[in-house]
This record gives C-alpha cells, sequence and structure tokens, in this order.
C-alpha cells in the first residue's frame, strides 16, 4: 500500500474525527530521537478505544521515557477501510501517520473475544505479514495483552508475544529489550529478541512452545521447545497501585467517545468471589488506592481536561472501603463547578441511598443493579451472595427518595438453571414495579431487565461446565418475553449466536487459529457489533475447516481433563477453582476474604502480593495511635 487518505476521503465517511488526530494531550517526538516506536492498537473503533483506560495508562507511561515514542491505533469503519483500500493507503497511527509496519512493536490489547478478526484486518492495512512465523526482520514485533490474554491460544499463530497479567511495568521491560536489540544491529534476528523477551517475567512467547492433542482430539499438553522457555508462565501484578503514575492529563478527543468523562481507578482486583466472573479471578488480589490520592488526581483531570463528570472505576466501586468519604469529598470540591461524580452498577447488598442521592445530585438519572439471577437458589450457586431483601430495602429506599427507573441485570443459561430460576427474573421485575406502587400509592415505575447468556471463561470455577445450546438460550428468552408483558417492564436481551462463538473462542486452543484465518478471508470482521456479524459465515467457515463449535462450547470437561491455557498462572490455584465448583453444585457460598478467613485461593503467596484496604489499614494505625498517612 502507498497512498495517503485525503480530506476527499474523510468528507465521504462516518465520523472522519476518528482518523484525523491532533488531539489535545496528544505526545508528539521526534521519531528519529528515540530507541524504540511502539503502536497501541485497539480492535474496535476510535470511539472504543478512546474509553479504555488501559491504554491510557499505557500511553503515559511509555511516553514518560525519553526514548519510547508511544502512539495509537484503531479499527477503520467498514467505510473507511474501503477508501483505504481503493486508494492503497495503509492503517496508520494517529499520531505521526506512520504505518503499522514501521514499528518497532505493535500492541494490540484482547477485550473481547469477538473482536479476534478485526486484529487480523488491522495487521492486513497495518502492512504487516499475518502469521508471526512469516514475519521478516524488518517488521514490528506483535504483542498482546488485556483479559483474553489468559487463554490466547486460538492467536497464537499471529503473535509473537503475550503479556500476562497487568502491563505497567511489563510493557516498558519489553520496549525496553526490543530497543536494545534494535540497537545493537538485531542480533540472532527476531528469534533471538524473542529469547530476550522470553526472560522477563509475565511474557509468553507461543513459539517456544509445543500443543500436543489426544486421539479424540481433546487438548493433552504444552511443551517448550526451548530450554529457557518457563513452565508455567505466571502473571504479572502491581503490587501497590499508590506507586504508579497515573495520567492525569490524557488526551481529550474532538469527538464524542464511549465514556466521555474523567475516569479515576479507585482499586483493582476482588474478592466476592462471583463463579461465573473471568475478571475477579484475573485481577485478584485487591489493591486500593488512597483516598487522598485519589482526591488529587481528580484535582489534575479536572484541571487539565474540563470534562464535568467523574467516573469511579472498578470492577466492584461500591466495594471500595472508602467510598462514602469520598464521594463526599470529591461532591464538596466541585459541586460548585457543576462536576458531578458517577458510578457503574451497584450491589443490592451495599447500596446506601444516601450515597445515591449525593452522587446524583448534579445530574439525576436512573439506578442500575445486577442482581444477576432471579431466585436465591441461582444466586447461591453463582456465590452472588445477595437476598430478596436486599432488592426490598434497596428500590423501597430509592423509591422514597424520587427515583422512579430502575435497571436490573441478569444472566441466563447459568450452570444448574430451571425454568423456575427464568421465571423468577420475571417475579424480581414484578416484585420492583409492586413495589413503586406500594411506596407511590400509585404506577409510575419504569423498570428495565437486561439479560446476557452466560459464557463460561477460562481460570472460573464454571471452566468445566458446558454453554448451553442457542436453542435453549432461545427458549428461556421465550418464556421471558412471554412473561414480560407490561408497560412497565422493557425487556432488553442479547443475541445468542455471538455469545456462542464467543464461547467457543473462550475456551478455544490453537486449532481455532485457521478459523479465524478463514472466516477473516471470507469477510469477518466487526463482530461485535450486530450489522456486521453473520453466524452463517462462521457455521459455515467451521464445517470448511473441519471444527465443530459444540466440541469447545458445548462440552463438559471432565475433574481432570488438562486446559489449553493452563500453562498461564493467574496465581489461582486449579483445586481451589474445582472446589468452588463443587460448592456451586451443593449451593453454598463463599465468603468475600477481605473481611473474613482467607479462602485459599492461593493468589497472595503466590504472587507476594497482599489485599490493600484502606478503611481497614486507617482503623488499624488509629488503634496503635500510628499518624494516619495520606
Amino acid at each position: 500500500m502507498a497512498g495517503k487518505i485525503q480530506p476527499e476521503q474523510l468528507m465521504r465517511v462516518e465520523r472522519p474525527v476518528r482518523y484525523t488526530g491532533n488531539e489535545y494531550g496528544q505526545v508528539i517526538k521526534d521519531a528519529d530521537a528515540v530507541k524504540v516506536r511502539v503502536a497501541l492498537a485497539f480492535p474496535d473503533v476510535y470511539e472504543v478505544g478512546m474509553s479504555y483506560l488501559g491504554y491510557k495508562i499505557l500511553y503515559h507511561l511509555l511516553n514518560k521515557e525519553d526514548d519510547i515514542w508511544a502512539e495509537r491505533t484503531y479499527a477503520p469503519w467498514p467505510d473507511m477501510e474501503k477508501e483505504m483500500r481503493q486508494l492503497g493507503a495503509p492503517l496508520v497511527a494517529l499520531e505521526s501517520k506512520s504505518p503499522l509496519a514501521s514499528f518497532d512493536l505493535l500492541g494490540f490489547t484482547l477485550q473481547y473475544e469477538l473482536s479476534y478478526t478485526n486484529i487480523i484486518n488491522m495487521l492486513d492495512l497495518g502492512g504487516v505479514t499475518l502469521l508471526a512465523k512469516d514475519r521478516g526482520l524488518a517488521e514490528p514485533i506483535v504483542i498482546g495483552g488485556g483479559p483474553c490474554v489468559f487463554n490466547p491460544e486460538p492467536l497464537a499463530d499471529f503473535f509473537d508475544v503475550f503479556l500476562i497479567g497487568e502491563g505497567e511495568d511489563l510493557l516498558v521491560e519489553a520496549a525496553r529489550v526490543v530497543g536494545n536489540w534494535k540497537a545493537a544491529g538485531k542480533p540472532g534476528g527476531r528469534h533471538g529478541v524473542l529469547l530476550e523477551l522470553a526472560k522477563l517475567d509475565g511474557l509468553y512467547v507461543p513459539a517456544f512452545y509445543e500443543v500436543s492433542y489426544g486421539a479424540d482430539g481433546r487438548f493433552e499438553a504444552i511443551a517448550p521447545k526451548q530450554e529457557t522457555a518457563r513452565l508455567p508462565i505466571t502473571k504479572r501484578v502491581v503490587a501497590d497501585l499508590n506507586a504508579v503514575d497515573y495520567p492525569t492529563a490524557p488526551i481529550v478527543p474532538f469527538g464524542e467517545i464511549v465514556h466521555d468523562r474523567m475516569m479515576l481507578e479507585v482499586f483493582r482486583g476482588c474478592t466476592r468471589g462471583c463463579r461465573f466472573c473471568h475478571a475477579g479471578v484475573i485481577t485478584r488480589p485487591v489493591r486500593e488506592r488512597k483516598p487522598e490520592l485519589l482526591k488529587e488526581l481528580a484535582r489534575k483531570l479536572a484541571d487539565s481536561t474540563g470534562y464535568n463528570e467523574i467516573s469511579l472505576f472498578s470492577l466492584s466501586t461500591a466495594d471500595y472501603s472508602c467510598l462514602a468519604p469520598l464521594i463526599t469529598d470529591l461532591i464538596d470540591e466541585y459541586k460548585n463547578d457543576r462536576i458531578s461524580v458517577s458510578l457503574p452498577s451497584l450491589r443490592l447488598d451495599s447500596f446506601s441511598i444516601d450515597l445515591a442521592k449525593q452522587v446524583q445530585a448534579v445530574r439525576k438519572s436512573g439506578l442500575t443493579f445486577a442482581p444477576e439471577a432471579g431466585t436465591q437458589r441461582m444466586r447461591n450457586v453463582i456465590n452472588k451472595g445477595v437476598t430478596e431483601k436486599n432488592l426490598d430495602d434497596a428500590v423501597e429506599a430509592a423509591f422514597k427518595a424520587g427515583w422512579s427507573q430502575v435497571k436490573l441485570y441478569f444472566m441466563i443459561g447459568l450452570p444448574t438453571e430451571t425454568d423456575e430460576d427464568i421465571h423468577g427474573i420475571a417475579d424480581m421485575a414484578y416484585r420492583v414495579v409492586d413495589k413503586y406502587r406500594e411506596v407511590m400509592g400509585r404506577r409510575g415505575a419504569k423498570v428495565t431487565v437486561s439479560v446476557s447468556s452466560f459464557v463460561p471463561k477460562p481460570h472460573t470455577p464454571f471452566q468445566w461446565m458446558p454453554q448451553n445450546s442457542m436453542e435453549e438460550i432461545a427458549r428461556k428468552q421465550a418464556i421471558l418475553r412471554q412473561r414480560l408483558r407490561s408497560r412497565d417492564v422493557t425487556l432488553q436481551y442479547h443475541d445468542a449466536t455471538t455469545s456462542r462463538l464467543e464461547g467457543v473462542f473462550a475456551r478455544g486452543d490453537r486449532r481455532l487459529g485457521a478459523v479465524l484465518l478463514a472466516a477473516w478471508e471470507a469477510g469477518a470482521k466487526f463482530d461485535g457489533w450486530s450489522e456486521y456479524f453473520d453466524y452463517d459465515r462462521w457455521a459455515r467457515v467451521f464445517a470448511e475447516q473441519g471444527v465443530d463449535m459444540d466440541f469447545y462450547a458445548g462440552r463438559e470437561r471432565g475433574q481432570a481433563e488438562p486446559f489449553a491455557w493452563e500453562h498461564l498462572d493467574t496465581g489461582v490455584s486449579r483445586a481451589f477453582l474445582w472446589h468452588e465448583y463443587e460448592k456451586a453444585q451443593r449451593g453454598e457460598l463463599t465468603a468475600d476474604c477481605r473481611h473474613g478467613d482467607c479462602t485459599g485461593c492461593g493468589v497472595c503467596p503466590k504472587l507476594g502480593v497482599k489485599v490493600i484496604d484502606w478503611s481497614e489499614k486507617h482503623a488499624a494505625d488509629q488503634a496503635k495511635n500510628v499518624p494516619v498517612q495520606g
């Protein structure tokens, strides 16, 4: 590709601001003065990628280094891709407009299984050879990170390296290795730099491992082919988030993005132990930021961005130990500037109406709760640990305080689920409607029921479980449509076909690489977008490749069956996950280890990182008459 996008091409595409760059806060350096150039690639459109906090952090940390220049690139929307291919224009980074093939390191985030074809498409548009084994010496080292990297095997053919765990330190280290190799004249070729990268804790080079399968097609083992290749590869973690240089002057886009607000990561990790939750396992242990640090970061963000909303971000923000005083302080400080504070969905058992009233003092909207399941039995199975009384108390308090709109998140297709559990979702929705009438003496509640389909994920207690068939999910959705026929209740649900494909790739192995490539060659891209997802095309490709989707998504695993992802160590033991699986079968709960006894998952001793809970630390310090450190 040799062309260059011109203004007339931009005039013909939707949202040309996606491709212009030059935003406030972007970093420009002299390409000839830096040692290594990194392109951070997000396999979705600009407004989605620009909302991703992880890249804001990595962009900031990489560009702090004088000899590293990090830039950004995103998946072009199909209208722009058409213009690019007709013109012969490569996919470029926004800052320098350099083609992706010209970078030293090309880093993709693996956020969602249905973005995998976009990764292949971006490599092709960027002029990068698709298969790692065929890349030349002048091409970038392609590295992947993010949540899906804890089973990257379906993508192993396309990546040189995977970053396992948290990248604040590791990506900078990897960039330095590549920069030093380049400065030394690239000794040993690509194999030489991969050998050096494999020495870093948390880096996985798939070409250095050989996979074997049994006669029945099941994965059997993965073994190192290089003496220096580690087994297992243990995830990297940041022991103390307070020591990380958080980005306080991020790029401010010209156009609207999905999360167009200041983002404050209050803590990382979750020990609630929901048995379906992949993120809760891979991000353990919990590490909180100090409230005084968060307030300082908020001040700097407000000054540098001009946003009028602060989003307190984490897996379970309501569990931040200093949340109430932090919100009070932030609202008091910014109320005259009309800057609001927002929270994601709330847990029913940690809901505070006073907190909600404070948060929505500037801008009032509906409340969102996530019961996840419709019956107490089912909530015990998934270890959700909330009760119907929690729901009654929360919505009653909300209605008395003036709210009338409530959104409830549920999943269907969960292990051991029966039709009674599906009916329980409808019963819970009507329970909220009735509570409004009881409290207010009239109709008027607006309840939205949002239902997703359960996908078994690796490294969770449900990794052994089969996924419901698409026909079964459709039947359960039909039950809900039949039950939720009320002007007071709106039902939303996801397409079962996308969940099925997600389930295949979530627990897939290297044999799916050929399927991915064939699907992309058949036109698959933006599979996470309903207008471009074509399940029939995927089904045809799987059939042509001789691969059975049900083998990956619909099959129950045996207790001792090896998994294609277990060479990547989250710190949580397989024995603990199986124990949780057995407790799920019995409907037994496991307590949150933050406020009780250790549950024995193994992550703290394995990683040498402890849970950090600032309210408990402050209380302990005060009991010892130790001055509290801000």
